[in-house]
């Protein structure tokens, strides 16, 4: 089973940045779609963006221009910076891969992002 690891998390101003980072433990990693999901208390996890194997992303509306996601393959690391914080960004994210029917791995402890105005 894939272990996933995030880190980067923290308390930031609004319009400040963060960059989030995500280890897989496993090579297989490198052929998944990755994805930054993010869950408030109460709420849905949504998926914030997602990067193919082959670099092509997409993201959610609210945060196009604002968040980057990007991945090292050969450090099985999947990333994402974000810029232009807002209040609403303030979740726990987590990363996962991303299927049809759902990610599929065990998901991991995720990191807190805390924006404040």
């Amino acid at each position: 089973q894939v272990q996933l690891v995030e880190s980067g998390g923290g308390l930031v101003q609004a319009g400040g940045s963060l960059r989030l980072s995500c280890v897989a433990s496993e090579n297989i990693f490198r052929i998944n779609t990755m994805g930054w999901y993010r869950q408030a208390p109460g709420k849905q996890r949504e998926l914030v963006a997602r990067i193919t194997s082959g670099g092509t992303t997409n993201y959610l509306d609210s945060v196009k221009g604002r968040f980057t996601v990007s991945r090292d393959n050969a450090k099985n690391t999947v990333y994402l910076q974000m810029s232009s914080l807002k209040p609403e960004d303030t979740d726990v994210y987590y990363c996962n891969n991303v299927r049809n029917w759902g990610p599929s791995w065990s998901w991991g402890q995720g990191t807190q992002v805390t924006v404040s105005s």
